[in-house]
């Protein structure tokens, strides 16, 4: 055997993808693998991302094959060669060794759950069978047992197991390894959330799902950590935690496919039983989209949607015009608050109850426009506030997530922002049941933060308030 492979650095798990058909895409594959190569340490195949359960015997050959004519010597492979039995283990790694792979990935025997002495025996007789370097897997969600920390310590004096791959997320775990193994073998972060907490303990590298979405992120946390640049591992893991969070709820293919389906990587969906839209939730969907966006992986669909007609006009959405408003005698103000997609803008319009106002009011309750569906201002449920209010949408509400944003944060700000304007006196109390106020509410598409969005309605509304009633005693 060569000298051994130690396996260091970012290497994505890569997915495998499939024609309209579920069969495997090979031209796919291999612009997978152009796409990742110049930003990874290396590459795993046919591994848990790359649904290997789903795949036969040959196809996984045909993938070691492939993967490493694409690389061509510029990176190591690493090929997934697990399986539940022991004969079919040593079959893939042996034809992972004949494909010129760097390195075989071998899962813990899952399924008819062997004993500790099972599970040495399995890796033991791998060993002896194989002349290639092997990383021992851990991934207790998928193979519903642990690799005993015991049975690698035993293992790890073989000549050809040269690392272990974690992929637990219980740093607990991933730190005993590292204590009782780490001088003999290299300890590989599988899981996308504890990426810099297991670098910082010790780890020699990662192999991740994400890390095929962005490799660029996590060679910067990499590199921060050999540094010792925390700050700087911080806000890149921080960057995308969400991302990696998703990833991690939902297993690995299926968001994963998502994420680069949408990246303009033609993938496929994943392998029956595994179905994207049964599985991974809409909602779920657009968040890793908006993600991507912040990301810069893909382009921003969403226009400017924040109206920059003159104030006097932004109402005639809900049938009041500039003539109504000058004639009623009505109360207008406007303001903004916060930046990027968490901006919010309200525009206050307040008015009699029995002018033409009042009446605008009313319809806006009764007869509701699809996605621009009226709400009342809340304290608290079942308490509305007073003088009575409602938030008109001033973009199309198209998603549960968007109407998430409207309805909760911004429905109790506005409250509160009345509410406080009345205690202030800015609302003279004698006016409160006299009065209606409709607050035009804009708040962007790609809005996600819930407490921000709070934040921000409140000081807009409380603002376009006191615009509205400046000067009146």
């Amino acid at each position: 055997m060569p000298e051994l492979f130690r396996p260091r650095g970012v290497f994505p798990a890569l997915v495998t993808p499939f024609n309209s058909k579920q069969e495997l895409d090979e031209k796919a594959f291999c612009d997978l693998i152009e796409f990742v190569l110049p930003k990874v340490d290396g590459i795993v195949v046919a591994g848990t991302t790359g649904e290997s359960l789903y795949l036969s015997m040959e196809e996984r050959k045909r993938l070691y094959r492939l993967a490493v004519e694409k690389v061509a010597g510029k990176v190591p492979v690493i090929a997934g060669t697990g399986e539940a039995s022991t004969c079919n283990t040593i079959e893939l790694t042996q034809a992972a060794q004949e494909a010129g792979a760097s390195a075989a990935l071998v899962v813990t025997p899952y399924f008819l759950h062997p004993s500790d002495k099972g599970v040495h025996k399995h890796f033991l007789e791998v060993s002896h069978n194989c002349n290639i370097p092997l990383i021992l897997y851990n991934i207790p969600q998928t193979a519903d047992a642990v690799l005993p920390r015991q049975v690698i310590e035993d293992l790890a004096d073989l000549k050809n197991v040269v690392a272990v791959k974690d992929s637990s997320g219980n740093l607990t775990y991933t730190t005993e390894l590292l204590e009782f193994v780490g001088d003999r073998l290299d300890i590989l972060i599988g899981h996308d959330e504890v990426v810099l907490s297991a670098l910082a303990a010790g780890c020699s590298g990662m192999i991740l799902a994400s890390a095929q979405i962005y490799p660029e992120h996590w060679q910067k946390v990499f590199r921060a950590i050999k540094e010792s640049d925390l700050e700087t591992a911080r806000k890149t893991q921080r960057e995308v935690q969400k991302l990696s969070r998703i990833f991690c709820r939902y297993g690995g293919p299926v968001p994963v496919k998502a994420a680069l389906n949408m990246m303009g990587l033609k993938i496929g969906s994943t392998r029956k039983p595994l179905k994207i839209g049964g599985v991974l939730s809409h909602e779920d969907r657009e968040e890793i989209r908006i993600e991507l966006i912040k990301l810069g992986k893909i382009s921003n669909p969403e226009p400017e949607t924040r109206p920059e007609i003159v104030l006097d006009k932004r109402f005639e959405c809900v049938g009041i015009t500039e003539d109504m408003i000058r004639e009623s005698r009505a109360y207008l103000g406007a303001a903004s608050c916060g930046t990027g997609n968490e901006e919010v803008h309200i525009e206050i319009l307040a008015g009699k109850k029995d002018s033409i106002l009042g009446e605008a009011y009313c319809y806006q309750m009764t007869h509701p426009r699809h996605g621009y569906e009226a709400l009342t201002a809340i304290l608290e449920p079942n308490l509305t506030a007073r003088p009575s209010t409602i938030l008109i949408p001033a973009v199309e509400q198209k998603t549960l997530r968007q109407a998430n944003m409207i309805f909760g944060p911004a429905q109790l700000a506005v409250g509160q922002a009345v509410v406080q304007n009345v205690e202030e006196g800015v609302i003279p109390r004698e006016m409160v049941d006299d009065i209606v106020l409709m607050a035009r509410v804009f708040i962007h598409p790609m809005a996600l933060d819930r407490r921000l969005v709070h934040k921000n309605n409140y000081e807009a509304a409380n603002q376009a308030i006191k615009q509205a009633f400046k000067g009146i005693k």
